[in-house]
Formats: C-alpha cells, structure tokens, sequence
C-alpha cells in the first residue's frame, strides 16, 4: 500500500505558469533583459530559482540571488496567485485522505508560498507535513526537501524506517523529484502533464509515468511496490483473450457503423418523403419524383439520393464517435505526446498534399486508361448515383461529409485499436483492407486499399486525425470536380499525364518518408546525447 504519499507542488497539484514566468520576466527586466515569450520561460517551474538563473541566463551567484530577489519582489503580492489547481486534484487529495493516506507536499518553492498556495486552494488542511525551501536560500535541493519531509512524516510513527520507505511514494513533474526520491530509496512517480518534458523523465527513469490527475489517482490508491507495478503493466481487455476476442474488438465498432448508417438511410429516406409533402412542387421535385397526377413519389432525385446519402453519413459518423472514435483519438493523441518523431514542418506538409493529389488523380487515370472502371457493374451503378446530384450538393456529401464519417471509422477507430494488438505496418494494411471491402466493388475496394495505406500512413507520420481526414477530403474532392467538369476524359486521353500525376504523387510521399526518417534519426541522436550527458 502507498501508505505515505509525498507531492511536488508546481507542476504537480497547481499550474503556476502565468505567475512564475511573469515573475521571471520582471526579474530579468530589473537587469535590461527583455523575454516576451512566456513560453521560453516555462524550464523556471520546478528547480531552484537561483540555479535555473545561473543556468539559463549565466547569472553569476551574486546576480541570480539579486534576480531571486526581484522576482520575489512581484510574487509574494502578485504573482503567488497567478496559478490554478489542477482539474481533479482537489478531489483526489481528498480520496486519499479518506483512505487513511498521510500527505506531504516537498517543494523546491519558500515554505510559506507553499502553504499560502495551498490555503489558497483550500486543500492545505489535508497535508500532514508541508516542507519547501527557506527564505534564505538554504534547503533548495529537491533531495534535501524530501529528506526533511520524510523525516517529517515518519515523526512518532511506529514501526522500521526502512519499512516505511517501502510504502512511500514521491509525487513530480521533474527530473529533480525523481532524483529526490531515488536518493532516499521511495518510489518515484512521474506526472507528464506538468512542465517536464518526456525526454527527460524519460532519463531519470521513475518507477511510473502517468499521464493524467485521474491515472495518477488510481495509481496512488492501487498501492505501491511490486504489486502495484504488476497491476499498472496488465494488459487491457484488447489486448489478452483469444483471436476471436480480438477479431471482435475491432469489427465491432465496424458493425456499429453499418447498423448507424443504415439507420442514417431510414432517417434520410423519412426526412425526404415529408419534406416533399410540405415543400413548394418546385422544391420537392428536386429531392424526389412525382407520378404524372403528382400524389405519390415514385423515386428520389440525385439531390434526394444525396440528401439520404449524407443523413447516413451524419447519423453514423455521430455514433462513431460518440461511443468509440473520441476515446481512441485521444488515446492517440495522448501517445503522439510521448513520440516526438513526427512530420511537422510546413514542406512536410506540402509534400503530404503533392502525394495525395498526384496519387489520388493518377490512380484514377490509370483506371481509366486499363480499362478496369468498366468490368464492374456496381461500380457503375455506384458511379451514376454519385455524380446525379447538383455539383454542390454532390461536392458537400462525397467530398466533405463521407471522408470525416468514414474516416473516424476506419482510421480513427479501427487502426487505433489494431494498433493495440499488432505492429502498426500491420494496422495499416488490415484497415485499409477493410476499408477495401467496406466499397463492395473491385474498382473502388482496390482504389480505396491502395489511398487507404497511403492515409494510415500519413496519420501515423504526422501524428494527428486532421491529416487523414484532410488526405481523404483532397482525394474524394479532386475525383469529384474532375469528374464533373469533364476533365478527367480529357487527362485520361494520354499516358504521360497519367505518369506526370503518379510520378508527383511517388515523389510527394517519397520526400515524406525521407523527412520522417530523418525526423526519428535526429529524435533518437538528441535523446542519446542526453542520455549520455546524463551519465
């Protein structure tokens, strides 16, 4: 069990950027140096003022105890509460308590701004030892600070030292609480919400990362040693069990999508036959088809069809996500936090759209010019329905609507799971197989295998949902306006259009795969380079 729990306090329990940086900026003016991006200043949040002064600026000691004073000057009135708590932490200060934890916050931050921030919060009365630095600059070091809370802590309570010191946890963002508690043997908990960058907890190998109030929370009241770390590595239910029981995971919420679509259709189809009873004739005859008496409706139009089309669409693209795709996309996005290697420069994007037009257009020409568009029925069966609706109308449910729905889908929800249980090169031929057979044709199941490989990876290299959701948008409006305005019978004409378009496209997604790798390698050389520092 965590029977003693020691917490760091910025960065850990409270946010206190606005504050301090604003206080280090007013220090750094009184020496006639200006710095107008807070965000330059965010390394101040956790270690020593006087030694972040020194090391960041190359104050002498002298200069960074005139700095620390100045900077005192703002936040003893002012900037102390320029700060908020973090959400949940209130109540999980509480929950512990109520287990019969004994609480301690170490600080690097002067003892008395520690106890007005936690008053201020109204959770100091929970904490049974409160120790940060002095005034006069003594006890700056976070092993000292975890040291006397400790010795604080352990006070009048029986039992081995040693003992104790197995059932306490030290709580922080920074490498110098990991060291705090390595150098008095407790578990080390590192919280990555707060202002020490991954890299570097990384380093300092804490027994546990978290990621959230709510992770550290389950944790802490889990227990701790051997036993909670065993606990903590469990695999979720995605991730044990039989085949089937993967299988399941993953085409369940595919199932979900259908029966929603197909509900999506009933809607569309309920909507459209009361809106031509209500509307002006000349209206409704532009989503369905009256008998020569116009009483009854004999079929839809193209509009109509579209109409329907995108009430599907709606219907199971708000499922999808409702109840699957924004939990895994912010479990993704939670993990593209923790890989650093990813696209992010605007010629990586650049790139990204060169790949998917030149792609997306060739592969079409190509299509055109073997011949395959014409050996399937229902492709042309699909195509007619497609493109019978007005341009815009067209244009806003296949160019728009259809790639976010299916998007969400296949790679918002799918591949994030089958990322779960496989190698994700593995993840992206599975999803975009499925995408494949979910077209029901040879021509679009084909096309959308080969663009369904191309988005996966594109989300994965950049790390983001916007990028396949944007990839799939520029494919199905590019084949959408080409289509309707004729173009493509006059590209498809010639070979080497075909060839420029494929080419482009080749050398697009190429130049991609080069930035990544050149993203990983240098990703991976500045992590050694620490390592190696840090030894």
């Amino acid at each position: 069990m965590n029977d003693y729990i020691l917490f760091d306090l910025d960065g850990t329990l409270t946010d206190p950027k606005e504050g301090i940086t604003a206080c280090v900026q007013y220090a750094l003016s009184s020496f006639g140096i200006e710095e107008p991006d807070a965000d330059e200043l965010t390394p101040f949040i956790g270690p020593p003022l006087k030694e972040s002064f020194m090391e960041f600026y190359e104050f002498d000691e002298e200069k960074a105890e005139a700095a620390v004073e100045k900077y005192r000057e703002r936040f003893q009135d002012k900037g102390i509460f320029e700060n908020r708590i973090y959400n949940g932490v209130p109540e999980m200060i509480r929950n512990l308590k109520g287990n019969h934890k004994r609480l301690a916050v170490a600080s690097s931050k002067p003892t008395v701004f520690v106890k007005q921030i936690l008053d201020h919060f109204e959770i100091g009365k929970y904490f049974d030892v409160i120790v940060g630095s002095e005034l006069d600059g003594t006890r700056t070091d976070k092993a000292e600070v975890v040291a006397e809370a400790l010795r604080r802590l352990y006070e009048g309570r029986e039992g081995d030292i040693e003992e104790k010191k197995r059932s306490t946890v030290m709580v922080g963002d920074r490498k110098f609480d990991v060291a705090g508690a390595k150098a008095e043997g407790i578990v080390s908990v590192a919280v990555s919400y707060g202002y020490g960058p991954l890299d570097e907890l990384k380093i300092a190998k804490p027994d546990y990362i978290v990621r959230s109030v709510e992770e550290l929370e389950k944790l802490l009241l889990r227990g701790s040693g051997k036993e909670a770390k065993a606990q903590s590595q469990k695999k979720a239910p995605e991730q044990t069990g039989t085949l089937m029981n993967k299988i399941w995971f993953v085409m369940f919420p595919f199932l979900a999508y259908i029966f929603s679509r197909s509900l999506g259709f009933y809607v569309g189809s309920f909507l459209v036959a009361n809106l031509a009873g209500i509307l002006p004739k000349g209206l409704s005859e532009k989503l369905v088809i009256w008998d020569e008496a116009g009483e009854q409706i004999l079929g839809t139009t193209g509009n109509g069809a579209a109409f329907i089309l995108a009430a599907a669409y709606l219907v199971a693209g708000f499922a999808i996500w409702k109840f699957f795709a924004k939990e895994e996309l912010g479990s993704a996005e939670r993990e593209v936090k923790l890989k650093h290697a990813r696209l992010q420069s605007p010629a990586a994007y650049a790139c990204m759209v060169i790949g998917v037009l030149g792609a997306a257009v060739g592969l079409n020409l190509l299509y055109e010019l073997i011949g395959i568009t014409n050996v399937s029925e229902s492709f042309k069966q699909a195509a007619a329905e497609q493109y019978s609706a007005a341009f815009a109308m067209g244009l806003l449910v296949n160019g728009l609507i259809a790639p976010f729905a299916e998007e969400l889908i296949f790679r918002g929800t799918m591949y994030n799971r089958l990322k779960k249980n496989q190698k994700y090169q593995m993840a992206i031929v599975v999803s975009a197989l499925c995408f494949g057979i979910y077209h029901s044709n040879i021509v679009q199941g084909s096309y959308a295998f080969f663009l369904g490989c191309m988005i996966a990876w594109l989300y994965e290299s950049f790390g983001h949902f916007y990028v396949p959701v944007a990839a799939h948008i520029l494919c199905n409006t590019a084949a959408y306006i080409l289509t309707m305005t004729g173009a493509f019978g006059v590209l498809a004409a010639k070979w080497w259009i075909c060839a420029i378009f494929l080419l482009a496209g080749a050398a697009g997604l190429y130049l991609c795969f080069r930035m990544r790798n050149a993203a990983v390698k240098l990703f991976e050389e500045t992590e050694r380079k620490i390592s190696v520092n840090k030894e």
